[in-house]
């Protein structure tokens, strides 16, 4: 009979680690961050009937990347201990904090069992709270550890990049077109620095919108809305571009015009009331 052949506990735990990661590195991004009425979510996701982004209880959702069959496992188990919990319960005892501690310890005993291999995936767990600095997001990776996150977050694909990207222009008070144009600029970005065009049909938007009248603070944004929401911040870029060059021709024009001979105040007047019209016209 053979010796079986002996390998460090450290090294099995490395090499699970890795095949994780690689697993979940070849998945598309998910990109989680805060607005000024919630939390918004975004994937690159072209299927409409596979979702990476779900609705898990009233202010409560979920975002994975990874193996679909994996993740779709975990989002059903989740749903499961929402509603039990909110009904034996109160609704209110339904937290993130609870969700992310449930999806920790599934994930922690999958990982360190030998008897199976390792999930490949990475989840986000978030909550809306009644104020910007009540919201809760929880990045839980594959080893089922739990990382607190403010602000914004990625995983999946080039996530590394993508939370750079993310860390340096995400500002508190965005509005959701500013945060949505944040994230699509994000995700289009490339390992090699290069750019891709992602379109509204690319793309999976969820928000968790603490102004809902109603107690589920979840929902899609699909078609014409977020066709729309791309288009506006995009055009509002446009006219601030268009805005300060105009600003300067009219400085540039002033020398001339006020040369005139005749009626030199009156057209001096004119023109700066032009001027403050045209100045309010580049501020909307």
């Amino acid at each position: 009979m053979s010796t079986p052949f002996y390998v460090s506990p450290q090294q099995a735990m490395a090499d699970r680690a890795e095949y994780a990661r690689k697993g979940i590195a070849r998945g598309r991004s998910v990109v989680v961050l805060q607005y000024t009425d919630g939390v918004l979510f975004v994937a690159e996701n072209p299927s409409r009937a596979l979702h990476k982004v779900s609705e898990i209880y009233d202010r409560i959702a979920f975002a994975a990347v990874g193996k679909y069959n994996e993740f779709e496992n975990l989002r059903i188990g989740g749903v499961r201990y929402a509603d039990l919990r909110g009904y034996t319960y109160h609704r209110e005892d339904v937290t993130a904090r609870g969700l992310a501690n449930v999806y920790a310890q599934t994930l922690g005993t999958i990982f360190s069992s030998a008897a199976e291999k390792p999930y490949e995936v990475e989840l986000i767990v978030a909550e809306v709270g009644n104020a910007p600095e009540d919201d809760q997001i929880y990045r839980l990776p594959h080893d089922g550890s739990i990382v607190d996150e403010h602000g914004s977050v990625a995983v999946g694909g080039n996530a590394d990049q993508i939370s750079s990207y993310l860390d340096q222009r995400h500002r508190d008070g965005m509005s959701l077109a500013e945060a949505l144009r944040l994230a699509v600029d994000s995700l289009s970005r490339d390992t090699n620095g290069g750019e891709r065009t992602l379109t509204a049909e690319h793309l999976e938007v969820a928000v968790l919108d603490r102004t809902r009248p109603q107690k589920r603070k979840f929902k899609r944004i699909l078609g014409r809305q977020l066709s729309r929401l791309l288009d506006e911040h995009a055009a509002a870029e446009k006219e601030k571009e268009k805005g300060k060059p105009a600003a300067g021709e009219g400085e540039s024009s002033d020398g001339p015009a006020s040369g005139n001979g005749k009626g030199a105040g009156k057209d001096t007047a004119a023109e700066a009331d032009g001027g403050e019209s045209e100045s309010g016209a580049a501020d909307d």
